[in-house]
């Protein structure tokens, strides 16, 4: 089976899965239902995971396609700012509409307590490197400040999403993460900008 064929089908079970999540919940879905769901089959969805349980931790793949998706469909003569937000605006229109408060909790406690590899904080996913991409072509047009490196600048950025996910997810979702984020990620980010090296 070449790579392709087996990141759609490790794909199809994580779309289809959290899907499932969303539609069902958690505990009434079944390994049974991902596989019809997914259109794959049960030594196919055993053999990318364990159980269950280890999709918890496929969310951030789920949100590295949507990243993937946005990148191919976003205007490139934004300016680099502007990219990072609508990138923020897009995946949390998605977490809102498609992901359920509850497991995107689950995962991050999850994150909390494990000793092994934290899914969040993988520098090898492909949201780190498309924002860090992002943030070094806004640092060579003189968009954003270069004092600070694209390294730094990006997990600045990745931080401030996860505690506006992270304040979501303790407020019970009691307002519109999107809504929100769209006051409070331009604030964030604000400092990125030249204007603001000292």
């Amino acid at each position: 089976m070449g790579k392709k064929n087996q990141r759609n089908t490790k794909s199809r079970i994580v779309s289809a899965a959290w899907k499932l999540f969303y539609e069902q919940g958690y505990e009434d879905t079944t390994v049974d239902e991902i596989v019809e769901e997914s259109g794959t089959s049960k030594g196919s969805f055993y053999h990318y995971f364990e159980g269950k349980d280890a999709l918890l931790s496929s969310l951030s793949y789920l949100f590295d396609e949507k990243y993937q998706e946005l990148m191919e469909n976003m205007d490139q003569n934004m300016d680099s700012f502007d990219q990072l937000i609508y990138l923020n605006q897009e995946l949390f229109t998605m977490i809102e509409n498609s992901i359920s408060l509850d497991l995107l909790a689950r995962l991050y406690s999850s994150q909390l307590v494990t000793k092994g590899e934290k899914h969040l904080l993988d520098r090898d996913r492909y949201y780190y490197k498309i924002l860090k991409q992002i943030v070094k072509k806004g640092q060579e047009k003189g968009e954003l400040r270069s004092d600070k490196s694209a390294n730094e600048l990006t997990k600045i950025y990745a931080l401030c999403e996860r505690a506006l996910l992270y304040d979501w997810c303790i407020c019970n979702g009691e307002y519109s993460l999107k809504s929100y984020a769209r006051e409070m990620m331009p604030m964030f980010l604000e400092k990125l900008k030249v204007k603001y090296i000292n």
